[in-house]
């Protein structure tokens, strides 16, 4: 559905909560060298449980490579310092969601370069930022949310599941 992006992402437990995400909606994640864990971390694997190999994942050396393996798609950089409110955005698939590191967010030229992209996540003023697996499943689920939760089980689905 979406593809998401980390870039240079340094906890693990939060690397592993987006592969759980990742792997119950159907996203691609992206993982942005300089990582702060080895992809093998225990935490990791801990945090994404049994999911990682229900996840397409790719490891990119820099921001560049990250661009240009997603060719064309139509970015959403996840900021604190937009003005534009994430659902204010159009979102499709095949969408890239961008999130920066957990202590500094998104480098300053690359949100420069492409402003009109960056997004926020309302909360209320003087806290810095809301965790990097929250942001991401906000972000993730309103985009399937517009999309009518396309290739997701419907409430009818799950009613049959639960009751027969």
């Amino acid at each position: 559905m979406f593809h998401v992006v980390l870039v240079e992402p340094e906890i693990p437990q939060n690397a592993g909560n987006i592969a759980r995400t990742c792997a119950a909606t159907g996203c691609v994640l992206h993982l942005v060298k300089p990582l702060g864990f080895e992809i093998s971390d225990r935490y990791l694997k801990r945090a994404g449980l049994d999911y990682w190999d229900l996840v397409e994942v790719h490891v990119h050396e820099d921001l560049p490579s990250a661009l240009a393996a997603l060719g064309g798609a139509r970015l959403h950089l996840f900021t604190t310092k937009a003005r534009t409110v994430y659902t204010e955005a159009e979102y499709g698939e095949g969408d890239a969601l961008v999130f920066g590191k957990e202590t500094q967010g998104l480098p300053e030229e690359f949100l420069k370069e492409f402003k009109k992209e960056c997004v926020r996540i309302p909360m209320l003023d003087g806290l810095r930022s809301l965790n990097l697996s929250n942001a991401v499943a906000i972000a993730v689920y309103e985009g399937l949310r517009r999309s009518g939760f396309a290739g997701m089980r419907t409430e009818g689905e799950l009613h049959r599941l639960k009751w027969e």
